[in-house]
């Protein structure tokens, strides 16, 4: 049981007189409202997730279809108006085991396993259609450069309906030839494959984050809290926030495209937000239990303190991501739509349900200690170390400050040699994956075939696109593949009722420079010279290549105006929330540190291929093009939890105490345990990225985690509490030409000692 004292006039001790700020908040009046009504306020949380529950389940209909930008959307829009079935098209490699041997041309049982595939695929039932063989007379496309390796093609027939079983039988036909030929190689990889072994992937890797971030997060509750009860809340809280996330956003994506890959993301930021903010009102209630106040009083000053917090920083976090919106890219809708989702209803469960749950229980919070924990932290304490530390600081400030500012700049440098390079599907997933090591297999004998570039072609009239003029235009393209060029051999061909579609494989990974070389010469001279010169035809390219190309370059061209909006709003915000020019000037500049700094780590990590063993991935001599951006974005809201946290501890302490330096001290070490505590809940909740299976989780979940780390540390620990000190009141001036900004008054401070006053609401 938390330790009280009587007090008086409501849980205010005598002598403190009315609380800066006398009128009630919206914050305190709604937390007011929950306790005196906790059946209602529980029952209508429970009710509001039943009911995305059950709206997830009910609403039906087709998820709206993702836009790519640039040439990509082009073509895909072209074909979104094409009656007929884009067929899928998957390709066989057909070489021996060990390298070196003889030529296709000259090999027996190669031959004999070439066409005993192409036998076994025609025996399909119609599964498999437009098979091509290498052992045909047109069948010479279909052999390498060094006429060791084969491939023999085919379309997965259609409709849409059918393409599941089709594929699978196909795949059996590809399969019960390679056990006949166990000396050889047959490997299929292609379109269906790829996306199979990713969305596998994908579904594989959210169970596994399901498994792993919410014991993870459990432990470390029952740690910091040191009992069961009063552990279970945040998570009981969160798991019901996410579930009505996810609920909603199936009835979202019929109108708004939801990438299955975000959802990852989405389920644990919104496990580290709705975690955190219960973590931060939770310790500030039992602070005031300890203080003296009855349950009452102390969930009062909770909801004007911690409560007004948590609101401020969700709104913060709900902001700052909508800044992903003005790249106009599909995928961060999404996932901004996802995230804005679930913290904003981790943020209501904190104002509403957790005071109801706390007032409700009463000091059964604390039942169910485990031992040896239970007793001492029910306690909520100063941490020693960063006491310790915080008071060197304020003592040299420019020591201590300049020391870490240089720490922070060391870790960033790599940064500046920084290659933003998207991974390829062969980059992105381990070789372990079958579809995989075909993949890459397959690239090495016949460059670009595992994911072809594909053009769409169509004619302005809208007639049929498969005239004489057109066909000969595409035996030209034909004429320019080589082995040393852009473009290479097989080039299909399928019409898809009034357009074709042209697989064309170019070269290079898929997403270096090669392949983004190649793609500009088939986009500015290849295709123009071609099919550009026939009347009356456009074209359009897509493809895993142009889609990501284009993807870069729109965030290329949008990241200035992401990055300026997030400032800004960051800028103003702070100005609102503190009435202080100095304060969101240093935090903008000790934000950008800590982001410099993780994506200096993440570059020396990935880019250069350090500690390739301890993580489990393979470099490609890049970083993700969306990581810097998105680290920003998110690190810029997130962050805001501990900032105004922290800074509105130290502006009770100053409006008590009237000394600056004072009141940086206590204030960072009355709020670096929950600090520290909802760091490493984050922390943990991040570095479940890291034991994902793609490469790009790895890069997000060291990014992030980094972030985390020195921003819970480094930032709030030590650059904070120098800058504060070397400021010192000028840190909570508004200069005369902003004070027409919207806020509460400016700082005042007063001599009245700290246990006979309330704490102001920021």
């Amino acid at each position: 049981m938390v330790p009280t004292s009587k007090s008086v006039d409501g849980g205010r001790p005598p002598g403190a007189g009315k609380p800066v700020g006398a009128r009630i908040a919206l914050v305190e009046r709604i937390a007011g409202w929950s306790v005196r009504h906790r059946g209602v306020a529980i029952g209508g949380w429970l009710a509001l997730v039943a009911v995305a529950f059950l709206a997830g389940m009910v609403v039906e209909g087709p998820d709206a279809r993702t836009s790519d930008p640039g040439d990509t959307g082009r073509a895909q829009a072209v074909l979104n108006e094409q009656e007929g079935f884009d067929p899928i098209r998957e390709s066989v490699l057909v070489q021996a085991r060990e390298p070196g041997g003889a030529a296709f041309a000259d090999d027996p049982e190669l031959r004999r396993a070439a066409d005993d595939l192409v036998a076994a695929l025609n025996g399909t039932g119609g599964a498999a259609i437009g098979v091509r063989s290498p052992t045909a007379p047109d069948g010479a496309d279909l052999i390498s450069a060094d006429g060791r390796s084969a491939l023999v093609t085919f379309e997965v027939a259609g409709p849409a309906e059918r393409v599941r079983a089709n594929f699978k039988a196909a795949v059996d036909a590809v399969d019960a030839t390679a056990q006949r030929y166990p000396d050889l190689r047959v490997a299929q990889a292609g379109d269906r494959s790829l996306t199979t072994a990713v969305d596998q992937i994908v579904k594989d890797d959210l169970n596994r984050s399901h498994l792993l971030s919410l014991p993870i997060v459990l432990i470390i509750l029952v740690l910091v809290f040191g009992s069961l009860v009063a552990a279970s809340i945040p998570v009981l809280l969160t798991l019901t926030g996410v579930l009505a996330t996810f609920s909603l956003l199936q009835v979202i994506g019929k109108v708004i495209p939801i990438n299955s890959a975000v959802s990852s993301l989405i389920l644990l930021i919104g496990i580290a937000v709705g975690v955190d903010y219960s973590l931060f009102y939770l310790r500030r209630y039992r602070e005031e239990r300890l203080a003296g106040r009855d349950g009452d009083a102390a969930l009062r000053v909770t909801a004007r303190t911690s409560g007004h917090v948590v609101v401020v920083s969700g709104l913060t976090v709900m902001l700052c991501l909508t800044g992903l919106l003005f790249t106009e890219l599909d995928a961060f809708r999404g996932l901004t739509v996802g995230t804005v989702l679930v913290v904003g209803l981790a943020m209501i469960a904190s104002v509403t349900v957790l005071p109801a749950a706390v007032a409700l229980l009463g000091d059964r919070v604390d039942k169910l200690r485990v031992p040896l924990l239970g007793r001492g932290r029910v306690t909520a304490s100063e941490s020693r170390i960063w006491s310790a530390i915080v008071r060197r600081v304020v003592r040299r400030p420019a020591l201590w400050g300049g020391g870490a500012a240089l720490a922070l700049v060391v870790m960033a440098l790599p940064v500046l040699n920084i290659h933003l390079q998207d991974a390829a599907v062969v980059n992105s997933l381990p070789r372990s994956v079958v579809a995989v090591d075909n993949a890459v297999r397959m690239q090495e004998a016949f460059p670009g075939a595992p994911t072809p570039t594909r053009v769409v072609v169509w004619r302005e009239d809208g007639s049929a696109a498969s005239t004489p003029e057109i066909m000969a235009a595409v035996d030209e393209l034909r004429d320019r593949t080589a082995a040393d060029g852009a473009i290479h051999d097989p080039i299909a061909v399928a019409q898809v009722d009034r357009a074709l579609v042209l697989r064309v494989p170019i070269s290079g990974s898929g997403t270096d420079e090669t392949t983004n070389r190649a793609l500009e010469e088939l986009r500015t001279q290849l295709l123009p010279e071609t099919l550009g010169r026939v009347d009356g035809v456009d074209y359009a390219v897509s493809g895993k290549s142009a889609q990501i190309y284009d993807f870069t370059q729109r965030i290329s061209e949008r990241t200035p105006l992401v990055f300026g909006f997030v400032l800004l709003l960051a800028f103003v915000l702070l100005v609102v929330a503190f009435r202080s020019l100095a304060i969101p000037l240093v935090s903008i500049v000790l934000n950008l540190l800590a982001i410099g700094a993780a994506c200096g780590v993440v570059t020396w990590i990935f880019q250069y291929g350090n500690l390739e063993p301890v993580f489990g991935f393979t470099s490609y001599g890049g970083v993700m093009d969306w990581l810097p951006l998105f680290i920003f974005v998110i690190l810029f809201g997130l962050s805001m939890d501990y900032h105004i946290f922290i800074l509105s501890r130290v502006r009770e302490r100053l409006a008590t105490t009237g000394n600056a330096r004072a009141a940086i001290s206590a204030g960072i070490e009355s709020s670096a345990g929950v600090v520290t505590s909802a760091a490493v809940i984050m922390t943990a909740v991040f570095a479940v990225f890291i034991a994902l299976t793609a490469i790009e989780n790895k890069q997000l979940g060291i990014g992030m985690a980094v972030a985390v780390i020195l921003d819970a540390t480094v930032v709030r620990g030590v650059l904070l509490p120098a800058a504060m000190s070397l400021l010192g009141e000028r840190a909570w001036t508004l200069p005369g030409w902003l004070r027409w900004f919207p806020g509460g008054e400016r700082h005042r401070t007063s001599p009245v000692s700290g246990p006979s006053r309330e704490p102001a609401q920021v």
